[in-house]
């Protein structure tokens, strides 16, 4: 673990290549453009950053004193060298559409530190198992949640040292997303999972740092929906523009013209492939049923500021 997490390089490349197979792999960005001007941060990100500049101190369970928390033991078959206690984690941002709002699933903890808190679900990584794969069991193992979700893909890493009271960790935090998931069901560790509106979050304290890790994936979702595809992974596999337009409006968190919308996105080369069916058993005229087109990226882009 002497590598520093900041340099990133092909580590990081092969992480995120290997959740093919079972999961999407994480939309490219556009080439030829130049490297993405990043987002600025939106007022939930200001808070979070704000929120989590000092460790949270309120939480004392666990920690011992400083003089404890110092000690380290000798590396085993080294003499010269002694090495601090260090864990891996991985947290997951998990988001769906449900009943029109933008949710993100959530975990009570039933142990100490923080015992009794919302959290993100996650957990260490095992000694022996990629970072994908530690993601994706964490999320069946805390939710029950087991083959559903449709994008996953790395979101960042959050190493401040006092994040976790136990001991020194680095959490290497995922952004996922899946139409229409169903409740959760406690997963084999007996953790208390369930889907809470991102709107009824703001003020609400989560555990570790998790209130900053979700603010980033609030933003990076929302960011990638003007620029990919990405929104069609919260739709099921035959969706009309209206629906396309919720799933937008929800993780934008505002209305959209809705015949702008319309005329964008039947535009837009590649994003959507009619299906040659309508809806049927609906009050007024049948829609038209559309498929998620072949494009990755989408030119020109759906922007906020357009809408």
């Amino acid at each position: 673990m002497a590598r520093d997490s900041r340099k990133g390089g092909k580590g990081d490349r092969d992480d995120r290549s290997r959740t093919s197979g079972r999961l999407t792999d994480p939309v490219p960005i556009p080439r030829g453009k130049g490297p993405r001007r990043e987002e600025p941060p939106g007022p939930a990100l200001r808070r979070a950053e704000r929120a989590t500049d000092k460790p949270d101190k309120s939480d004392k369970s666990d920690r011992g004193t400083k003089k404890d928390r110092a000690r380290v033991e000798p590396a085993k078959g080294r003499k010269d060298a002694a090495y601090p206690p260090f864990g891996v984690t991985v947290d997951l941002v998990v988001f769906t559409i449900r009943e029109g709002q933008l949710q993100v699933l959530l975990i009570e903890r039933r142990e100490k530190p923080f015992q009794g808190r919302l959290a993100l679900p996650g957990g260490f990584v095992r000694i022996d198992e990629d970072l994908a794969e530690a993601a994706y069991r964490e999320l069946v193992e805390k939710t029950g949640i087991d083959g559903q979700v449709g994008h996953l893909e790395q979101l960042r890493t959050f190493g401040t040292p006092e994040r976790d009271p136990r001991l020194r960790t680095v959490s290497v935090a995922y952004l996922a997303l899946a139409p229409q998931l169903t409740t959760p069901l406690a997963g084999p560790a007996g953790s208390a999972a369930r889907w809470v509106p991102v709107a009824d979050l703001d003020g609400v304290a989560l555990a570790f740092d998790h209130a900053r890790i979700l603010a980033h994936g609030l933003e990076r979702a929302r960011g990638k929906l003007e620029y990919t595809a990405l929104a069609t992974a919260f739709c099921s596999p035959e969706f009309t523009v209206s629906q396309l337009r919720e799933v937008y409006e929800a993780v934008w968190g505002r209305p959209i013209d809705p015949r702008n919308f319309h005329r964008k996105a039947t535009r837009t080369e590649g994003l959507l492939e009619p299906t040659g069916r309508h809806t049927s058993g609906e009050a007024g005229r049948p829609a038209q049923l559309y498929r998620a087109g072949p494009v990755r990226t989408l030119n020109p882009p759906l922007t906020r500021s357009g809408g």
